[in-house]
């Protein structure tokens, strides 16, 4: 079975490549074939599918959904705009504001929530909102590994790697990926002042957002605190964390029907859920038990070893740099979901702890995305968005602001996770 079973995993590859808006359904494709040839036997199919993955994207999900409804995310940014005193200074604290949003909610999420008030900001001001969107959606990118519920691949790595809430903050005694992605951040903000240099343009804000519903933002803040105390239970079911975000997000929806007494809320809130997200990971997961199932994972980290040999450093920047590279092209989720595995039995046969490498592809393939506008979800959802109000981006403006954010943002996380878990 390993020659059908590799064969079919380097298609379902290159479809996903060539047609990448027929992803779900390439992925659902090879997954079915992969147990209908019995690659991945029937019995084993409810322990392969990683159920408190699709828990967590799930309720957080929902609960952002609630959350954007109730225009707290505007009113954050009318402070911001109130203290800013020039384009320049709201363009940077606008993609400020998004990349610690994105530390919590979806990238594509954030930039749903964010940009829109940028919009009306560079519509007032009557320039040109292509700069602001397109740093939100980058921004909103490069944090998004910074928490467990930041991003999918953050939640992919926390579920496979066994790390809670706080392991993203500190772990072993040491500072984790938090720390090494604010870094990239705060290193992101000279790149903006000399990108936006000639914005001093004055802003004003004379608008004033009520925020219609409290209980969204204090059950996100609830769901974070709930995470980190259950980082401190021992022993604790592998689904806790799924349960939590899931648990919260019904809560969530019942106190907002009982608040408006409208079910077209929660009919809202559904339609949110990002099925075709869930499918694909589902169906990963197939794959993934199958690939593993018949040896093709243990073979293909025998090959990284050969080719990294002794040097640590050396399979360390191949593992950073290449996943940049392969994250510019590729959607992160299915790459990150099939390297995790390779990468542990990489550091089984080395007989070293799996984090810097873990960490080291975290960080290329998350802030890979950036590279190109069609590298991640949240840039494309910005360019159709600024396609929508008119403004026809092209490459040549992406790549002004997402090369020099990526390659400052990756090379200060790359640098920190060495020198802090080598």
């Amino acid at each position: 079975m390993r020659v059908p079973a590799l064969v079919l995993f380097i298609l379902m590859y290159v479809l996903i490549i060539a047609i990448p808006k027929r992803r779900v359904w390439t992925a659902c494709a090879c997954a079915v074939l992969f147990l209908l040839l019995g690659i991945l036997p029937f019995p084993e199919l409810p322990g392969v599918i990683n159920w408190n993955v699709l828990m967590m994207i799930s309720g957080t999900m929902l609960i952002v959904d609630f959350f954007i409804d109730s225009l707290m995310p505007n009113k954050i940014a009318e402070f911001l705009l109130d203290h800013s005193k020039n384009v320049m200074m709201v363009t940077i604290y606008m993609s400020l504001f998004a990349g610690i949003i994105s530390a919590f909610i979806d990238n594509v999420a954030t930039v749903l929530m964010v940009a829109p008030v940028g919009l009306a900001i560079c519509k007032k001001l009557g320039i040109s909102p292509i700069p602001m969107i397109l740093s939100i959606a980058v921004s909103s990118n490069l944090q998004g590994a910074a928490t467990l519920v930041g991003d999918t691949t953050s939640i992919l790595l926390g579920d496979y790697a066994k790390m809670d809430f706080t392991a993203f903050f500190f772990m072993k005694g040491r500072p984790g990926m938090f720390f090494a992605t604010e870094l990239g951040a705060i290193a992101t903000i000279p790149i903006m002042m000399i990108l936006f240099r000639k914005d001093k343009a004055p802003v004003s804000n004379e608008e004033h957002t009520s925020v219609r519903n409290y209980v969204p933002t204090v059950m996100l803040l609830l769901m974070v605190a709930l995470l980190i105390t259950a980082s401190f239970i021992d022993d604790k079911p592998d689904v806790t964390n799924g349960l939590i975000c899931l648990v919260l997000a019904l809560i969530t929806a019942a106190l907002d029907y009982v608040k408006y007494k409208d079910a077209s809320h929660m009919t809202r809130a559904l339609k949110s859920v990002d099925l075709e997200t869930l499918l694909l990971l589902t169906a990963l997961f197939i794959v993934i038990g199958g690939v593993t199932e018949v040896g093709i994972i243990d073979e293909f980290a025998s090959l990284i070893v050969s080719v990294g040999g002794n040097n640590i450093f050396l399979l360390y920047t191949i593992i950073v740099w290449g996943s940049v590279a392969i994250s510019a092209f590729v959607d992160n989720i299915p790459y990150v979901a099939t390297m995790l595995p390779v990468l542990s039995g990489v550091t089984t046969q080395l007989g070293i702890e799996p984090y810097l490498l873990y960490f080291g592809l975290l960080c290329g393939a998350t802030l890979g995305g950036n590279l190109t506008p069609i590298g991640a979800s949240a840039n494309i959802t910005a360019m159709g968005m600024l396609r929508k109000e008119g403004h026809d981006a092209g490459f040549k403006d992406f790549f002004r602001i997402g090369i020099p954010f990526t390659l400052t943002a990756v090379m200060a996380g790359y640098l920190f996770i060495w020198f802090v878990w080598r």
